[in-house]
């Protein structure tokens, strides 16, 4: 019970609380006439006024998912929050946990899902009218974003300051971290009275650390010349000031790993003693909440919408797809979500999407639901049925520099998903999958955008060519259109998000039908 207590302790924080959301006038877009106005005030940032049941239903009645999502962000500091926070959603809404360990005794029409490090997870929905060799419809994206961590020995010392050394994680844009309000969350492994080891979760929400920039009087050419901050020696946040010497600090008799009053705040935090605290794993997280902002509250301001915003569409997509039962009633597919680990730094990682993850649970699904088949080649059959969305945030163009991007390629916020595509295969777009991905937008009335980098600029990539490549299932590369991609602070446009939701939750619906009327290789 003390286990289950710490868990929710530290998935639900204390409520901000405010009023309702206020979502986008009908006149926005075709979208928006199925997105209810409910209030004339805007609910700013997440809060426990609406559960996330009640989010959940809004959305599946055709309502906004916007409110869902700040509270998913907010709850979601880590990599590890945002795996725990999807885990007890698909538990909510009836999806049986899996054991990687374990036999699968899988059924049509069940919905199942397992967790991998608790940063990579796996979810599924059997169409009632599986058959062996039927195909898989998967939305796949990450759960990490670029962040500073701590380093395995975080404790220093300077000019009278306790320091918490840290690493670079992705490519952060590493200047928006200074002069923020920090704090840390992620794991700990902690020593039971038994002698066991336990895996919790831990988040501290006041602010606790702080990257200061050196004054302008100290450095006079820094607005012409440029910031350019030494990442291992001016990227060291400070904790507190050294304590004197009659101080429980000052005694600890060798060179402490970590410092022992940030191992006293995390003791605090998670209800143990600070020796019990075996290892830890924790990010630098910005503390000021994710909100709505702009003129109208069109914007969403936060960290981590790379790529939690598209991790969160795709979670509810599958999660409303099938939640009545007749949803699976008419489905021969597996319907999939897909969430990595690592992606910011290449994926090759035992989390992440270079792991044989996710084709090893499509194979013990086949092995699962086969019964007593006796056939050729079932799950290389599946996978050329099988359909793949790379679902990754996507570069906006920008009002101040709009030269970065290639004249007829400049997606807008409020404009629909952008489909994104690289001749060099940076992406996995072909023209096929594309056009079969916009054929599902456009039985539902939503709009698509595309994007191609300028041939003199390098191009970024996504889980999608590594996939793609994994077993060969056909790709489709796509994302939401933001600014400030991997700063501290990201923004996005509000009705985005409910249009990609209702773009991820029509394709689980309608691909199938729109696959069937193409013929390729035959």
């Amino acid at each position: 019970m003390a286990a289950m207590a710490a868990r929710l302790h530290l998935l639900h924080p204390p409520a901000i609380s405010r009023p309702s959301l206020l979502f986008l006038k009908p006149s926005l877009s075709p979208l928006s006439s199925r997105i209810r106005k409910v209030s004339t005030f805007p609910r700013l940032c997440s809060s426990a006024d609406q559960s996330p049941q009640s989010a959940s239903s809004s959305a599946a009645s055709g309502g906004s998912i916007v409110g869902g999502l700040l509270d998913y962000l907010n709850e979601s500091w880590t990599q590890f929050h945002a795996t725990a926070e999807a885990k007890r959603q698909l538990i909510d809404a009836g999806f049986h946990l899996l054991n990687e360990n374990d036999e699968w005794n899988l059924k049509p029409g069940g919905r199942y899902f397992f967790t991998r490090n608790m940063s990579c997870l796996i979810a599924f929905a059997v169409g009632e009218r599986y058959d062996v060799g039927s195909g898989f419809q998967v939305i796949a994206a990450h759960t990490d974003s670029p962040c500073l961590k701590l380093k395995p020995k975080s404790a220093s010392t300077k000019s009278n300051y306790l320091m918490v050394n840290v690493q670079t994680y992705g490519g952060g844009l590493w200047h928006t971290w200074f002069d923020r309000d920090l704090s840390v969350a992620g794991r700990v492994i902690v020593r039971d009275s038994n002698g066991s080891f336990l895996h919790k979760l831990v988040k501290i929400k006041r602010p606790l650390l702080r990257v200061p920039t050196l004054a302008i009087h100290l450095d006079r050419t820094v607005n012409k010349d440029g910031f350019k901050p030494n990442l291992e020696t001016h990227l060291i946040p400070l904790l507190s000031i050294k304590p004197d010497e009659t101080s429980a600090e000052s005694k600890v008799s060798s060179k402490p790993v970590h410092h022992p009053l940030l191992l006293q705040i995390l003791s605090d935090e998670l209800g143990c003693c600070a020796d019990d605290i075996m290892s830890i794993e924790l990010n630098l997280c910005d503390t000021q909440p994710s909100c709505l902002g702009g003129g109208n509250n069109e914007f969403i301001f936060s960290g981590r919408l790379d790529n939690l915003a598209s991790s969160y569409c795709a979670l509810r997509a599958l999660i409303d797809s099938c939640r009545l039962p007749t949803d699976l009633s008419t489905e021969h597919a597996v319907r999939m979500v897909a969430l990595f680990d690592n992606e910011e730094v290449g994926s090759d990682s035992f989390q992440g999407a270079g792991a044989p993850t996710m084709f090893q649970a499509m194979r013990r699904i086949i092995d699962s639901l086969a019964d007593k088949y006796v056939g050729e080649n079932a799950f290389e059959r599946a996978i050329r049925k099988s359909f793949l969305v790379s679902a990754d945030m996507a570069h906006g163009v920008h009002p101040n520099f709009t030269d970065k991007h290639e004249e007829h390629h400049r997606p807008e916020m409020q404009k629909g998903l952008v489909i994104k595509h690289n001749a060099n295969q940076r992406y996995a777009t072909s023209g096929i999958t594309a056009f079969l991905f916009k054929e599902v937008g456009k039985i539902h009335n939503l709009p698509t955008q595309e994007f191609a980098v300028r041939n003199d600029m390098g191009c970024g990539s996504t889980i999608g060519p590594i996939l793609a490549s994994g077993v060969g299932i056909r790709t489709v590369d796509c994302g939401i259109a933001q600014l400030s991609m991997h700063s501290v602070r990201e923004v996005c446009g509000k009705e985005d998000i409910d249009i990609a939701y209702q773009h991820f939750k029509a394709f689980y619906q309608s691909f199938s039908h729109v696959d069937s009327k193409l013929t390729i290789d035959y």
